[in-house]
């Protein structure tokens, strides 16, 4: 299949029907960071992470000159400071503790900024030989490989319905012509949906017991996302600032993968320092009003590799979307009932899309896999981010920084290439 780069030939009607397929795709993961930092006994509101986003997305945009199709939703990384910012500050109510740790995400944000000055003062070129395909492939198929266990773990809850979503977005994707081949998730999510419902009418549910659709009421059709404005505390920002390194490390493996995804070198143009500013705003924008910080999505750079439309409006799209359903309680409800094991069944491909990736960009570099020096690195790097599941944690007095292990994995790769001698030099 050609690749679109250019959705307007479709026309509206079908960018609109992309644009909710990568919303279905960054949804699951962009409502899961509120909902687990709202089990830490923090108010962390669902819309608002939805709107904020959005809002991220196309601010992201704003800064890469509408050239880069990325989502920015949700970062996992910044969990393990929301848990110790919740356990710190007796006594303080747990509204003020989500004000101080969005504190911490403003300032985490402010620090891509300084990256991206290093990066806009010394070039792109010369931060990349840092990072050459021997350490991005492999910190790129590890983006998928640390986010598998999660996919099997949703399919899990019920492997019939699962495998259903699996296999709809199989069969369009392999055997469909026109918007069926290009929209395979949205596809698999609504066929899968509509059998869901059948199997719950026959008291089928989840292996747990659960329901396999649990549709919550809202309680008003319209409401304006919860805001909380961040309080700035400096034991909170010692936690969650330096958390940046490590997203920053993701930021860089994503960008690296959505340029070999679309075969555009979004490094060089619109530059890495762009890129950069962009996420970096967005975190700081919605850490300012009480959201979670913003990262880009591999889930979305999946849904690129399937449909092959490379378009960023088609991107926009769905961040205008994410910010009217975060408006609207009832939609976000709704969406919010795709059962898991749907989740599941798309994170199985979406996933494994995005290691492939890592593969390709492997192959495609022509990296000698014969050399002893790449060979080192690439196990170190698949080592470091299999090994250390948990991360690393780093007590600084009542304070701890968590670093994920994809974060030292892609700094053990860049460490490692950087000290082992070529064996042409």
């Amino acid at each position: 299949m050609t690749p679109i780069y250019d959705a307007r030939q479709l026309g509206k009607g079908k960018m609109a029907v992309l644009g909710f397929q990568h919303l279905f795709a960054m949804f699951g993961a962009t409502i899961l960071v509120p909902i687990l930092v709202q089990s830490y006994g923090l108010p962390l509101s669902i819309q608002t992470a939805l709107f904020f986003a959005g809002l991220g997305t196309l601010f992201f945009h704003l800064c890469t000159k509408f050239k880069v199709p990325a989502f920015l939703g949700s970062s996992f990384a910044f969990l393990g400071g929301f848990a110790t910012i919740a356990g710190m500050y007796e006594g303080v109510d747990p509204q003020t503790k989500l004000a101080y740790a969005c504190g911490g995400i403003v300032t985490a944000g402010l620090m891509y900024l300084i990256l991206a000055a290093i990066v806009y003062k010394v070039g792109a070129d010369k931060v990349m030989k840092y990072l050459p395909p021997v350490v991005t492939g492999p910190v790129i198929i590890l983006i998928g490989l640390t986010l598998a266990p999660s996919a099997v773990a949703n399919a899990a809850m019920c492997w019939p319905l699962a495998l259903v979503a699996l296999a709809i977005i199989v069969a369009c994707n392999i055997w469909g012509k026109g918007m069926i081949k290009i929209t395979p998730i949205l596809l698999g999510v609504v066929g899968a949906y509509l059998v869901a419902v059948a199997m719950q009418a026959c008291g089928i549910t989840n292996v747990d017991g659960s329901p396999l659709i649990a549709f919550a009421a809202a309680p008003s059709w319209i409401g304006l996302p919860d805001i909380t404005i961040a309080k700035f505390d400096f034991s909170a920002i010692m936690v969650m600032a330096p958390i940046a390194l490590a997203s920053m490390m993701e930021h860089i493996g994503d960008i690296s993968s959505i340029s070999a995804t679309i075969d555009r070198p979004l490094i060089k143009d619109p530059g890495l320092h762009r890129t950069l500013i962009g996420d970096g705003l967005a975190t700081s924008l919605a850490g300012l009003f009480g959201a979670p910080a913003n990262t880009t999505y591999g889930e979305n750079t999946g849904v690129l590799v399937l449909s092959k439309v490379y378009d960023p409006l088609v991107v926009r799209i769905a961040a205008v979307l994410a910010m009217i359903i975060g408006c609207l309680p009832p939609v976000a409800a709704l969406i919010g009932s795709i059962p898991t094991a749907v989740i599941g069944g798309i994170s199985f491909i979406l996933y494994g899309m995005i290691s492939a990736i890592g593969v390709r960009n492997l192959v495609e570099s022509k990296t000698d896999l014969k050399d002893s020096r790449n060979l080192i690195i690439i196990a170190a790097i698949f080592v470091c981010g299999l090994g250390f599941t948990d991360g690393l944690i780093f007590s600084l007095g009542a304070t701890s920084i968590t670093l994920t292990g994809l974060a030292i994995a892609a700094a053990a790769g860049i460490i490692l290439n950087a000290l082992l001698p070529k064996e042409n030099a």
